[in-house]
């Protein structure tokens, strides 16, 4: 038990401030006992994880990145089908050029070991793949469009 003396306002206290159970300290202020709850410790905030390629060199690579993003974002007009989780994608079912029916598997993405084929929301000509057999791609990164 830690003891303490204070003056408050010309009062005096002397407190004594015992072991903390599950939050809760008894605590002894001029011999009158008081449990006082403390409030619990907030928890850190989980941080959702970032998956992707690793850093290219600033001399070589950023030119390259950037130029590809760019394209990739300019490349397709339309709606867009975008990875609904991180993963691979293992099939390209369709061409640019092809015309597609809503419910048509356009693209085949693995992710946690299991192949989901995504398919068109819209019934549409393919204007833009931005994708390649083998490349890894993150949750919301636009894989074709239609239009």
């Amino acid at each position: 038990m830690k003891e303490y003396k204070y003056t408050i306002n010309g009062t005096k206290y002397e407190v004594a401030v015992g072991d903390i159970e599950d939050c809760v300290v008894t605590v002894n202020v001029n011999g009158e006992d008081f449990k006082v709850e403390l409030e619990k410790p907030a928890e850190p905030e989980k941080k959702k994880p970032v998956l992707g390629k690793a850093p290219v060199s600033s001399s070589e690579g950023d030119s390259n990145a950037s130029a590809e993003n760019a394209t990739k974002a300019a490349a397709g007009t339309g709606t867009a089908v975008k990875a609904p989780l991180p993963g691979v994608i293992t099939d390209i079912k369709v061409a640019v050029g092809d015309e597609v029916q809503v419910g048509d598997t356009v693209v085949v993405l693995e992710a946690m070991k299991m192949a989901n084929n995504l398919e068109a929301e819209k019934a549409g000509k393919v204007t833009a793949i931005c994708v390649k057999v083998g490349e890894s791609v993150m949750e919301d990164d636009a894989l074709i469009f239609i239009e």
